[in-house]
């Protein structure tokens, strides 16, 4: 099973797969419950996107949650194939404190 998010800065849809999702789970349970609706959220809204400097064609979506295990930023990253034809998949989510990895590309005013 796989679910999409819509994402306004791709202009298009985001996939989970199950395979990243039980990562997700298993890996980064401190999220929550609630972690598919944060990381709905933090790809219709972010604050900022990063470039990941380590994994090529990956973007780094975050968005700040002031109660979120009393204020931290959940990270989404996207990973984009071009081919056999554009697809936009989430690898991993997981929250920090502070967001220390990537290049600023586009930052919410």
């Amino acid at each position: 099973m796989t679910t999409r998010f819509f994402c306004p800065y791709l202009d298009g849809e985001v996939e989970l797969t199950l395979d990243r999702e039980l990562h997700i789970i298993e890996r980064h349970p401190d999220l929550g419950k609630a972690y598919q609706e944060k990381i709905c959220d933090t790809l219709a809204k972010p604050d900022e996107v990063r470039s990941d400097l380590r994994f090529q064609n990956t973007l780094l979506f975050s968005r700040w949650y002031p109660n979120l295990r009393k204020g931290k930023y959940l990270v989404v990253a996207v990973v984009t194939d071009i081919l056999p034809q554009e697809r936009h998949w989430i690898v991993t989510a997981y929250m920090t404190r502070k967001i220390t990895q990537g290049e600023m590309i586009w930052t919410r005013n």
